[in-house]
């Protein structure tokens, strides 16, 4: 049974000139998943989530949560959603129990032993002013105000921003439970890893446009690494610039990269982890001196395809 979409973004348009904006998003989100974002800085993540919140309305195009209008219905949608901002700014309220005490009276929450185990977690001392906060702990504040209510959908803007390693992992885990639960969550991030551990679908945007989208399927199902090598002279080069044209050609599937030139006679190529054999069977015929592998993360994706728009 096909699940149903909590979160349909289609043809949404905000062109702020000059190439600035987000231009033709289209895509969903389904019940029970976890949806990541990534991209370049002033690429569009804050733009994408303020319209999914209706703090701003597009030029064209529509934004459903849960079946409601993103604009039209955003007071009814922020009561349903976790939301973490992307620039946490809290309001004048003094210390953060009282702060935590105000989220708690708006959501009408009554037990706040949920509340608690993320204070413990997270390990806030709540009793501070939160004017006198540091960055990490006013984010570990705002991603406690988010996921107290346990709601069902979580749009995250950049929730890791100023955590350490340990709170990193911490939240990584939350999010995992989150999904074992049955929660939706939306969240943008700059952390490749991170995406990768918690998400089931990333979509990789680059100057307000989407650039594709990679489900975890791809990467479990059917892994790549990238190889770098050397060769010893200018004719080892030429002759092995042919041959792994040859190859490339040969064994091309859609996510091969073609060989490049470097300094000093070097390759970089990247496959499928099927065609080791067949690679080295080829290395064996040239005079090799230096090899180098690491496996074809999501963020080696990204940047591949960054390099190459930027070249065309």
């Amino acid at each position: 049974m096909q699940k149903e979409n909590v979160i349909e973004v289609r043809h949404l348009t905000k062109d702020y000139k000059c190439g600035r904006g987000i231009f033709d998003f289209t895509f969903q989100v389904k019940k029970g998943s976890v949806y990541g974002l990534i991209g370049t800085n002033g690429s569009g993540k804050t733009t994408t989530i303020r319209h999914m919140m209706g703090f701003i309305r597009g030029d064209s195009g529509s934004v459903t949560i849960a079946g409601m209008d993103a604009w039209k219905d955003a007071a009814k949608i922020k009561k349903l959603v976790g939301y973490v901002p992307g620039q946490i700014d809290f309001p004048d309220v003094g210390t953060g129990t009282s702060f935590l005490k105000i989220q708690a009276d708006l959501l009408k929450l009554l037990d706040l032993s949920y509340k608690n185990s993320l204070l413990d977690r997270f390990k806030i001392h709540i009793t501070a002013p939160l004017n006198r906060m540091s960055k990490g702990m006013k984010q570990k504040m705002a991603i406690v105000a988010a996921f107290m209510a346990q709601p069902d959908i979580y749009l995250l803007d950049e929730p890791s921003t100023g955590l350490d390693p340990l709170m990193r992992d911490t939240l990584i885990e939350l999010l995992l439970e989150q999904r074992a639960q049955g929660k939706t969550v939306f969240m943008s991030s700059h952390v490749f890893k991170e995406l990768e551990d918690t998400c089931d679908e990333v979509m990789l945007i680059h100057d307000g446009h989407i650039v594709n989208n990679v489900k975890r399927s791809q990467y479990e199902a059917n892994p790549h690494e990238t190889y770098s090598f050397t060769v010893s002279s200018e004719e080892e080069y030429l002759r092995c610039r042919e041959a792994i044209h040859l190859f490339v050609s040969q064994y091309q599937d859609g996510h091969m990269e073609c060989w490049r030139r470097h300094r000093h006679h070097q390759f970089t190529l990247v496959l499928p982890v099927t065609l080791l054999n067949e690679f080295f069977s080829l290395l064996s015929q040239f005079s090799v001196t230096t090899l180098g592998s690491e496996r074809y993360s999501l963020e080696k994706y990204y940047t591949t395809i960054i390099e190459h728009r930027e070249v065309e």
